[in-house]
Parts: C-alpha cells; structure tokens; sequence
C-alpha cells in the first residue's frame, strides 16, 4: 500500500457502494480499489490522469 491509499477500514465502509467489478461497456472490469486509489492519487498530487504511473 502506497502512501494515501485507503486503509483496509476506509474500503470496508466504501468497496460495498461501489458497483461490482464486473466489465460494462465503458469500462473494463478490473480493481475497484486501485482505481478509486489511482482517482485519490490524481486528485491529492494534481497530476494529469494521462501521466499517472502504472500502478
């Protein structure tokens, strides 16, 4: 876990309100928790979504 990623307790009360990860059409299935992660990460630094590392 990176610095400023949720917690285990925040993503017990946040991970259920989420959508399942299953794929729609806008989107592929994937991890609800490193995107919501990744989505904190952009907004804490101000970093172009674009220009996100990898992880």
């Amino acid at each position: 876990m990176a610095r400023g990623d949720l917690t285990d307790q925040e993503w017990a009360v946040i991970g259920p309100l989420l959508p399942p990860e299953r794929g729609r059409g806008a989107r592929p299935s994937g991890d609800n928790r490193q995107f919501l992660n990744g989505m904190l990460h952009v907004l804490r630094t101000g970093c172009p979504w674009r220009d996100m590392h990898e992880r």
